[in-house]
């Protein structure tokens, strides 16, 4: 059985530090996992997994099959795989992506949908808490619920920077479930990198402008830039080197920006460039 989940809104992290935030008890803290989320449903002995988009995914993740939840559940969370003590997207993605693939993976969940056959959706969110803890066995590390605090978002978000984690999550603990909506109870902070970059020319098929860092070393394809910005884009290009032949578009020079992304790559690369600003007015050396 599958529920189409409830959604992020995304607050930065100024507006975090807001009262209505900052360290507001009516709210709950926790770890936004750098995985991918994940759905579980165990009905007549049987369980199933889906992605948010509705993806069965079963087949994928055989350890997540048996484990001791009552029948009659839906659990929400996200399926992550650890590197060096931290969630790794790339490592999941390896794993989601092939089968051979023997990643060890961990399923951490932050809400439930169904209990005992009954949807609990409708119960505010400290209810849905106490009934996932009371269904989760303890010292369980591949299926666990996790852990948030009353308030204290903005201290516990300088946590997760030093710490170089992805992000937080504050939701309303009176929150009812909103199934296919994003909503101000349930708030994302991301913990974004920014660096500035050069712009040195554009995939053509795809729109995409292709980053350098400042060494000259290829940094990624950003694909999110503001059509404001694109279009001033296109009014750097070379004209003389057109070529329909060509995968990209030549600019006239290197063109200076900084971007936000999540992290790099394990090949160096930005992971999620996205347009922040537009950098200093001099070119690539």
């Amino acid at each position: 059985m599958f529920v189409s989940p409830m959604l992020l809104e995304r607050i930065t992290v100024s507006e975090l530090q807001q009262d209505n935030y900052k360290n507001n008890p009516a709210y709950y803290s926790e770890m936004k996992l750098d995985g991918i989320r994940l759905l579980l449903s165990k009905f007549n002995g049987k369980t199933h997994l889906y992605t948010r988009h509705y993806n069965e995914c079963t087949n994928k993740f055989p350890e997540l099959t048996n484990l001791p939840i009552p029948d009659g559940t839906i659990l929400d969370g996200e399926i992550i795989v650890t590197k060096d003590g931290k969630p790794c997207f790339e490592s999941m993605m390896e794993r989601f992506m092939s089968t051979k693939n023997q990643h060890p993976i961990q399923y951490g969940v932050f809400d439930i949908l169904y209990s005992n056959n009954e949807n609990v959706m409708n119960l505010p969110l400290f209810q849905r808490k106490l009934i996932l803890k009371s269904t989760l066995s303890e010292g369980n590390t591949t299926i666990f619920p996790i852990p948030y605090i009353e308030g204290r978002g903005s201290d516990y978000f300088n946590q997760i920077v030093l710490n170089d984690l992805e992000g937080i999550v504050i939701k309303k603990a009176a929150s009812l479930y909103t199934k296919n909506k994003r909503s101000h109870s349930w708030l994302k902070v991301i913990n974004y990198k920014y660096e500035q970059v050069f712009i040195t020319k554009i995939r053509k098929e795809k729109f995409g402008a292709v980053l350098t860092f400042k060494d000259g070393r290829y940094a990624g394809v950003m694909e999110f830039i503001p059509a404001a910005e694109r279009a001033e884009l296109y009014k750097n290009i070379d004209k003389s080197k057109k070529n329909s032949a060509d995968k990209f578009i030549a600019l006239k020079e290197p063109i200076a920006c900084v971007v936000k992304y999540r992290n790099l790559t394990s090949q160096g690369l930005l992971r999620i460039p996205s347009f922040f600003s537009w950098g200093e007015k001099h070119i690539a050396s």
